[in-house]
């Protein structure tokens, strides 16, 4: 057992220095610089491959169908893996696979390397919650758990501002050999930067490995919370992948790289995730969850308004409602699942979270064809009174008072 040298204070999980905060918003970041970097340039990619709307969205739900078969694989088999080490492997898998998806010359080819980063990229953010929620004490997770989403925030703005700019100037195959870069150099510096976890890893034996995944399934507050993943990455896809049509026609006739500049509004949600990160604990994450799905609402109907100052507004509101209601569902897993199955727990979150992107992706494309965006609105509106529902159900109070991730009895 490792002693402390005289004079030295050891550190525990409620002391985490800014570097260890840092290193989770990092992991954050490096997940999403790529997952929907596709997302400004669709109707580039859909006049250069002379296709329709839908087909070259698959580039972004091919991906998000990849993030949910690993997601299930590590939720069945994943409670004993190494977290910090599973996390650097993961990134330099996904580097790889970046960079070789500027090789594609084709959209079938496209789509095959976005579905093959999705496999890869499942590593990174499962093992991040799972680190957060077990290296942390249960009154610090949703601050820490606030840097990661908004690193994902970060992440996805960057991914997406790179993606139209570099595409607008150098065309769409650059884009991957940027983020391949980046994502290389981010897991050089995770690599140097993320503690070793203290915390034990739970290995079930081998007749019981289905043991963690079928307490997970049979839990009803984490089957609720896997119906809001579903419904809020629904709700990010949808409203991002298809106002890029919207607005590429008239009257708003944005360019790709206006289309671009677009998801600046991703930096209000970034800092609205910063901001209540530390107060989720106090006002309860079910009170929380329900405030940001209905920003989400007012957000996405307020985008009907035809114009361009009015739909930034619309999407900063509904961006910032959907990441703090991502920090809520992460930080809820603590509250709801046993260590003893917690990677399962958060693997089935990201699978079903997943699954919802990739719906997100396709159904809408549908009801685009014979709605335009109105009708993809009132679909995103109906999916989020669902989430609502889910939260408010299927979250129940405790002890006369709304779940947080702090039992009464804990340690602060």
């Amino acid at each position: 057992m490792k002693t402390n040298r005289p004079g030295e204070v050891r550190r525990g999980p409620s002391q985490r220095s800014f570097a260890q905060h840092f290193a989770v918003f990092l992991c954050g970041a490096v997940a999403f610089f790529d997952l929907y970097s596709t997302q400004p340039l669709l109707p580039l990619l859909e006049h250069v491959f002379h296709t329709s709307e839908a087909h070259v969205a698959s580039t972004i739900s091919a991906s998000t169908i990849g993030v949910a078969i690993t997601s299930l694989l590590l939720a069945t088999f994943g409670q004993a893996v190494h977290r910090k080490r599973t996390i650097v492997t993961s990134m330099s898998l996904l580097a790889a696979c970046t960079l070789l998806t500027a090789t594609a010359h084709t959209l079938t080819m496209l789509i095959v390397w976005r579905f093959v980063q999705g496999v890869v990229t499942p590593g990174i953010f499962i093992l991040t919650i799972t680190y957060t929620t077990e290296e942390w004490k249960p009154l610090h997770v949703p601050r820490a758990m606030s840097g990661y989403v908004a690193g994902t925030v970060f992440g996805g703005f960057v991914g997406r501002l790179l993606g139209g700019v570099v595409a607008s100037h150098f065309g769409w195959r650059s884009v991957f050999f940027v983020l391949g870069l980046m994502i290389a150099a981010g897991a050089l510096a995770t690599s140097f930067l993320l503690a070793p976890p203290t915390a034990p890893r739970h290995a079930p034996p081998k007749h019981l490995r289905f043991a963690p995944l079928r307490e997970s399934l049979s839990n009803p507050r984490l089957l609720a919370t896997y119906g809001i993943g579903f419904c809020m990455l629904f709700t990010l896809v949808s409203v991002f992948s298809y106002i890029t049509f919207y607005l590429d026609s008239a009257p708003f006739n944005l360019s790709t790289q206006q289309l671009s500049y677009l998801f600046a509004v991703y930096i209000f949600g970034l800092l609205a995730t910063l901001a209540i990160g530390g107060h989720l604990a106090k006002i309860g994450l079910r009170t929380g969850i329900l405030i940001a799905i209905s920003f989400c609402i007012t957000g996405t109907a307020l985008t009907l308004v035809r114009s361009l100052p009015a739909v930034a507004i619309g999407l900063a509101i509904c961006s910032s409602g959907v990441f703090i209601a991502q920090t809520c569902a992460n930080s809820f897993i603590r509250d709801a699942s046993p260590a003893s199955s917690r990677v399962s727990a958060v693997g089935l979150y990201i699978f079903t979270y997943y699954i919802g992107g990739t719906v997100g992706g396709i159904l809408p494309g549908a009801v685009y064809t014979h709605a335009k965006w109105p009708g993809c609105v009132a679909l995103t509106c109906t999916i989020l009174l669902v989430a609502g529902s889910l939260a408010y159900f299927g979250w129940p109070a405790r002890h006369g008072r709304d779940p947080i991730p702090l039992d009464s009895r804990a340690e602060a």
